[in-house]
Order: C-alpha cells, then sequence, then structure tokens
C-alpha cells in the first residue's frame, strides 16, 4: 500500500541514464552500480611494474560506472595523455550483496563473468605517484573500462582458462586465470570486509604482464576462455 503521506521525490536536473551491461543470449540487461578494480593480481604484472609479487592483502581503486564501454563501441582516445595503456582482465558481477562474506560462499553472491579491459593513462599514473597524489585520474575517465557481454553463473573452475589480449593481430598479454596471486572467491571475500557489497557492482580481478600503450587506431580483442570476446578500436 502506498503512503498518501509520502513526498514525492522531485529531482532538480534530469536523471541521468543507469550504465548496463548486456547478459549474453538475453534482452535483459544487467545495471552496474560500482566498479571496483584489485591491483597487481599476477605475479608477472607485478614484477613488470617493479613491485614484488608476495602474497601479501591485495588492494583496490575504484573507477566511475561512467567509465564503462559496452556493446562493442569503439573507445575515443582519452585526453590528458601520451601513454594509454591496455589491461586486460576477468569481470566479476554481483547478484547479491553483503559484508564479510566467506571464500566459500562466495559462489551465491555473483551474478556472472565477463571480459574487460582496464585502461590506464600510465603517464599521468606515473607523476602521480611520483608526488604522492592520488592517481584516479589515471583510472577513471569515460571509456576507461570496456566490458563484453555477461555470461550468467561460476566459470567451472579451471586454472587452466585462458585470458589474453591482441592488438592489431599482435598477442600483447597471455596468461591462465590460474596464474591470479589472489583467486576470485578470496579477492570478492576481503573486498567485502573493506566495503559492503551490494547488487550491482563489478570487480576487475587483475590483469597478467604485457601491459603497454596503444595508440589511435588499433583494434583490440580481449578475450577470457568460455566468455564471449570482446572487439573494439580506439579512434583519434
Amino acid at each position: 500500500m502506498t503512503n498518501p503521506a509520502a513526498p514525492t521525490m522531485i529531482h532538480a536536473i534530469a536523471v541521468p541514464p543507469l550504465p548496463t551491461l548486456p547478459i549474453e543470449g538475453e534482452h535483459a540487461r544487467f545495471p552496474v552500480g560500482r566498479i571496483f578494480c584489485v591491483g597487481r593480481n599476477y605475479a608477472d604484472h607485478a614484477r613488470e611494474m617493479g613491485a614484488d609479487p608476495v602474497r601479501e592483502l591485495p588492494f583496490f581503486f575504484t573507477k566511475a560506472p561512467t567509465a564503462l564501454l559496452t556493446d562493442g563501441a569503439d573507445l575515443v582516445y582519452p585526453p590528458m595523455t601520451a601513454n594509454l595503456h591496455h589491461e586486460v582482465e576477468m569481470v566479476v558481477a554481483i547478484a547479491t550483496g553483503g559484508s564479510h562474506i566467506a571464500p566459500v560462499d562466495v559462489a551465491g553472491h555473483i551474478f556472472g563473468h565477463a571480459v574487460g579491459i582496464d585502461f590506464t593513462r600510465r603517464d599521468r599514473q606515473d607523476e602521480a605517484k611520483a608526488a604522492r597524489r592520488p592517481w584516479d585520474m589515471s583510472k577513471s575517465f569515460d571509456g576507461a573500462a570496456p566490458v563484453g557481454a555477461l555470461v550468467r553463473g561460476a566459470l567451472p573452475l579451471s586454472e587452466e582458462r585462458g585470458i589474453a589480449l591482441s592488438v592489431d593481430g599482435g598477442v600483447r598479454q597471455s596468461a591462465r586465470l590460474g596464474d591470479m596471486i589472489w583467486n576470485e572467491a578470496e579477492l570478492i571475500a576481503e573486498l567485502s570486509r573493506w566495503q559492503p557489497l551490494a547488487a550491482g557492482d563489478l570487480i576487475f580481478t587483475g590483469t597478467p604482464a604485457g601491459v603497454a600503450a596503444v595508440a589511435a587506431g588499433a583494434r583490440l580483442l580481449a578475450e577470457v576462455d568460455g566468455l564471449p570476446p570482446l572487439a573494439f578500436a580506439i579512434c583519434g
């Protein structure tokens, strides 16, 4: 029953559309609330970034939902950088929220999986790190988070499942999901200790070695075995 005394919500400006992701084989779409990313979750990538890949607790950063790039749309090369790097990742979509989730219970909170790319303004990130300033703007900008179509449910467990990214037909990144320092269940359990998770959250699970610069005109293909590939171009 509607409460007749409840005030009607009036917005001062038009409400922005909610970012959504396509779901493989369905007309329905997945509404995205927040985007969390984990840093240095593959040992070889940690080494190439100058870090020691010990199994310390994972660290997280965020991207704005407006960073999503979906449905194979091309990426407009972003301003304020001359060194845009690609980072292919498996993405997990959350269906049921919660805090302090045990690793054994994580599967019950997952909606599905997709392949995505964490784009980074590497020159701006390096400058911010050197000045001991936040590097949010190097990670969160329009188009910084391309994501492919979601596949519902858990992925069959296999450490041999491949993850790869090609630029103009040449392989740049190639690894196995089993190369992750912290697996999917461990990452999500740890993140839920810091921040209660909610339906609509996306979690990028880290990238393997081979991150490098891309220029306008490049064509990218991101793949995780068993998931729809993500293909698009970068335009100037």
